[in-house]
């Protein structure tokens, strides 16, 4: 789950777009607030996303959960299926993703994060043309370049 910055009250939301859905070219800071998505991500940490970003198989993305519109997740997106985008947690002891509610839709993607800039800087959205360098470089290093896919 998300939260908006600023807002101690809304625990499960963010700053979103305006009225309409998302609007390519906005941008917006999230605070984290649970595990889901451990290791990755951890609860209190401060992200910038791009609403209607193109999303892609492995983005970390902002979504409307598909059975409560009113609460909005952070997840990865996975693979996209013919109903919508299969959205996974990171921390797989944590089942409130698309095991439970099945795809999500397209229209309740909102955007795609791009990186963490707080506590501890991040980049979670390298481009596809820098992955090729970030397979050789140091694991560390790789990680807080944005490559979480090597074990």
């Amino acid at each position: 789950m998300a939260e908006r910055m600023g807002d101690r009250d809304a625990r499960a939301q963010l700053q979103e777009p305006p009225e309409g859905g998302p609007v390519t070219g906005k941008f917006g800071v999230l605070l984290v607030d649970g595990p889901s998505m451990a290791p990755t991500l951890a609860h209190g940490d401060r992200l910038l996303c791009h609403y209607g970003a193109r999303v892609r198989a492995g983005s970390v993305v902002v979504a409307q959960h598909p059975l409560r519109q009113d609460l909005l997740v952070v997840k990865r997106a996975v693979e996209r299926r013919p109903a919508g985008w299969w959205l996974l947690s990171d921390n797989s002891a944590v089942e409130s993703d698309s095991r439970d509610y099945g795809p999500v839709p397209e229209g309740l993607i909102l955007g795609r994060v791009l990186l963490r800039y707080a506590p501890k800087p991040a980049w979670l959205a390298p481009p596809p043309w820098c992955l090729g360098a970030l397979r050789v470089m140091p694991y560390g290093m790789a990680r807080r370049l944005g490559d979480f896919r090597r074990a």
